[in-house]
């Protein structure tokens, strides 16, 4: 919790630091001015920027740190040379030989059993110190990072990762620690120093052995190897190590120990999925490899590949600069107008003929295509367009519109310059064998009069054109995994006697969803809790949890820059906890979906239960342009900068200044796995996109388009692509610019009327039905899979009298107590007419 004092320094500095406009003045200049502001400039620079699993390893070391925590460097060393010095003489940590240092790491190890919990974190500050790289004994950074790199994988090998494991149990379950926190009115850095300095440790371990090096030594690779194995595998009370550190999620989020660092516990948890089930490229690999287990012919391309050769389009328009260029275009009509008055009643010659023009139909023309500009404007602009090909040329049905159009002016510039085409679109086509089904069915019931189901062979009757388009479409048909999935899984709710038990590969994927099964809805809501904490729409409310208890010191700041310092620090903190959290989301969605298609989609309905749809929509409703341009970073207090070279001095000038970066990696990085995410929620669900529609997300999602990286542009373009035959004609005629981006850079999907909205699935329909009919094959695959006493019913019946009775049967602790009671009560008090069973017989 906040108090009053602490949140005047972070509002004022947020207010004032984090790109917001001030109020101008000076009527309407100035709101032009803010409004291009706002908006982003057409012109913005493309963004050099390369999607990949994760930032650079050192800026990924640096934001595990908040800038609070800077003292404390210092503080593990001292530590450290304390305990060193004491045992080892006159020589320094990388003076000594493998054999010494491992001795010296196993004193520590047994070090950490003590009771004492002050001597306990001593020590546990000197093995961060190890991990950190001994930053005392090297000059530069690089140095600083290849010695941390030597010292982790020594301490993994000496067994420090289990020990470690061990007191972080033993800190979740301190219920004195918890209650002590959920009592205290504001919670700083030193309600959860123990925490810190454990989970610090094992976040360095698990990023330094997960990042493959060229100059790796063998055994560090098999070192790898086997922790690899060992996150996987369950570690802690049965269950993976990604479970305890979920849990440690869910029990922060009831409120329970409000003084967990979230920051460091999700960035540990997304390294450690990361780690264990595999990055994007290792996604990729795994997805090809299923396809040839399942006879499935290859994929058309490598999706990495593609989006990393594209390049980014010009944005449309802002509503500013539209309305610019209409004033722009009716001032230049009306001089043309006067100036042709003025020849006619003048003493000058009489005019040449011109063509005329409907003066009504011209402007309906220049007003039709709001991307119009005129003469000048697009001769600046041109060269522009043709570079990103967004718009080739004039849409035809604009062109209709003029009667007798007059003859274009002298180009500067031959005109085949004018018009790009687009050298080839990006992907393959594909078509769904629904899709194909369609087709047929339509031209039966059009050209025969009757169905024949789902047959897509027969095509006796049908005209010449249609079996052309058959072919076709049938070239470019693609079956996924999941629908593969889908079918086996009808057959085995069909058959499940003759089929028998289905065999289920221990996948690491499979270990951690068959872990997070039981409490899976509370995973989902304790993330999008963070998440909208974190957000940078998101206000400040009393009943919202407090993500900021390891970044507030205990003293808070009295001075400016002292304010300053923690504003960027506050902010810092929570576009880390964004990017961490959209990360893992990320991951743990396609992760689920190569491994059973119905593991994705009920992680999917917890989500969009929990609101991730309009949550996303809310993070994206800002200035996007500023939030990713952002320079919430102190280069100078960054790890290992901070820790190698000598401080300068602060100033306010040079924490305004910032960094000079063209943008933040982190920031967008998190928009386009935001948009990643609400991609893959709302694709072939019609009753999402209809979310989408209900939010208004399309000018939210077209202000986005403003960034121009080529990847972020896709993802926008494909969500606007699935709502454009809901959100009627105007739009789309106001909006050909997107169009045409669509059409060039998203993947066509053949008889997708996605540009026209004839398709049926447009038209009004039941959608909660949609989402029940999904649910309850979600249900019945984890109860078929999952639940081992659901087949109860189908278990033959044993009617052998000694086999029976030969039967373990598992009695309750206390039964010998009561045993003799029992047998009084049940056998030696109830007469027994055993002619009466005789006579039965």
């Amino acid at each position: 919790m906040l108090t009053d004092d602490m949140e005047v320094p972070i509002l004022n500095h947020i207010n004032n630091h984090s790109g917001r406009q001030k109020p101008l003045s000076g009527g309407k200049d100035a709101f032009r001015n803010r409004q291009k502001d706002s908006e982003g400039s057409m012109e913005s620079p493309n963004l050099e920027f390369e999607y990949g699993d994760t930032d650079t390893p050192t800026a990924e070391l640096s934001e595990l740190y908040s800038y609070t925590e800077e003292p404390e460097f210092g503080l593990n060393r001292d530590y450290f040379e304390e305990d060193f010095k004491g045992h080892v003489n006159d020589r320094r940590w990388r003076e000594l030989g493998v054999e010494e240092q491992r001795a010296y790491i196993m004193r520590l190890l047994d070090a950490l059993e003590v009771t004492d919990r002050d001597k306990r974190l001593k020590v546990a500050r000197a093995i961060l110190y190890l991990a950190q790289g001994v930053f005392d004994e090297c000059d530069t950074e690089m140095d600083t990072l290849h010695c941390s790199r030597h010292n982790i994988f020594l301490l993994y090998e000496m067994g420090v990762f289990t020990a470690l494991l061990e007191l972080l149990s033993m800190e979740i379950e301190n219920n004195q620690a918890c209650s002590s926190a959920v009592r205290k009115p504001a919670i700083s850095l030193a309600d959860s120093t123990e925490l810190r300095v454990l989970l610090s440790i094992m976040y360095l371990m698990v990023e330094a052995i997960r990042v493959e090096m060229e100059d790796d030594k063998p055994e560090w690779k098999s070192s790898r190897e086997t922790f690899k194995t060992e996150l996987a595998s369950p570690l802690c009370n049965g269950e993976p190590f990604a479970l305890l550190l979920f849990t440690m999620v869910t029990k922060f989020c009831s409120m329970n120990a409000p003084h967990f660092p979230m920051k460091k516990v999700l960035l540990l948890l997304w390294k450690t999925v990361l780690f264990t089930l595999g990055g994007f490229e290792e996604l990729q690999q795994m997805k090809v490899a299923a396809r040839e287990r399942i006879s499935l012919p290859p994929l058309p391309e490598d999706s990495i590949k593609v989006v990393r050769s594209m390049r980014a389009a010009s944005p449309p328009a802002s509503a500013m600069e539209l309305i610019e260029q209409q004033q722009q275009q009716k001032r230049g009509r009306r001089s043309r107008r006067s100036a042709y008055v003025d020849s006619l009643e003048g003493d000058s010659p009489f005019p040449k003929k011109q063509p005329l023009v409907k003066q009504d139909s011209l402007d309906t023309y220049n007003e039709r295509d709001p991307f119009k500009n005129d003469d000048s404007r697009d001769e600046e602009e041109d060269a522009d367009d043709a570079d990103n090909g967004l718009e080739g040329e004039v849409d035809p049905l604009d062109r209709d519109v003029i009667i007798q159009p007059p003859p274009p002016p002298a180009p500067l510039r031959p005109p085949t310059e004018r018009v790009c085409f687009p050298k080839g679109l990006p992907w393959a086509p594909k078509v769904r064998e629904k899709d194909i089904e369609h087709f047929l069915e339509t031209s039966r019931n059009k050209f025969i009069g009757f169905t024949l189901g789902n047959d897509i062979e027969t095509l006796v009757g049908l005209p010449r054109p249609i079996h052309e388009s058959v072919k076709t479409l049938k070239q470019h048909k693609y079956v996924s995994i999941a629908e593969v999935q889908i079918k086996k899984e009808e057959e085995l709710q069909q058959c499940p006697l003759t089929l028998g038990e289905e065999e289920v590969e221990e996948t690491p994927a499979e270990v951690v969803y068959v872990g997070m099964l039981p409490n899976l809805s509370q995973y989902v809501i304790a993330l999008l809790k963070l998440l909208l904490a974190a957000a940078p729409t998101s206000k400040a409310k009393t009943d919202s949890i407090n993500i900021l208890a390891d970044v507030l010191p205990e003293e808070m700041p009295v001075t400016v820059l002292q304010s300053m310092k923690l504003g960027i620090d506050v902010n810092r903190h929570k576009e880390i906890i964004v990017k961490a959290i959209s990360a893992l989301l990320l991951l743990l969605l396609k992760h689920f979906k190569l491994n059973h298609i119905y593991q994705f989609e009920y992680v999917s309905q917890h989500l969009v239960f929990a609101n991730c749809i309009p949550l996303i929509l809310k993070f994206f409703n800002q200035n996007i342009m500023s939030y990713i341009s952002s320079k919430n970073s102190i280069c100078v207090l960054d790890f290992p900068h901070c820790v190698v070279h000598e401080m300068p001095e602060l100033t306010a000038e040079s924490l305004e200044a910032g960094d000079s970066n063209q943008f933040c990696w982190r920031n967008l990085f998190s928009c386009i796995n935001l948009l990643r995410i609400l991609n893959k929620l709302t694709k072939w669900k019609h009753s999402r996109t209809m979310m989408l529609v209900v939010f208004k997300s399309a000018p939210i999602l077209k202000r986005a388009l403003k960034v121009k990286q080529a990847m972020m542009q896709l993802y926008v373009l494909k969500l606007l692509k699935i709502q454009t035959k809901y959100l009627g004609r105007q739009w789309r005629k106001s909006n050909m610019k997107t169009m045409s981006a669509i059409y060039q850079k998203v993947r066509h999907r053949l008889n997708d009327d996605w540009a026209y909205g004839n398709d049926i699935d447009a038209r009004p329909w039941d959608f909660q039905a949609e989402e029940c009919a999904l649910r309850e094959s979600i249900e019945k695959f984890n109860a078929r899979r999952y639940d081992k006493n659901q087949n109860s019913e189908f278990v033959p019946v044993d009617n052998c009298l000694q086999s029976v009775l030969g039967q373990r049967v598992d009695l309750p602790e206390d039964f010998h107590y009561s045993y003799e009671m029992w047998l009084e009560r049940e056998v030696f008090s109830q007469p027994i007419q055993w002619e009466g069973l005789l006579q039965a017989q």
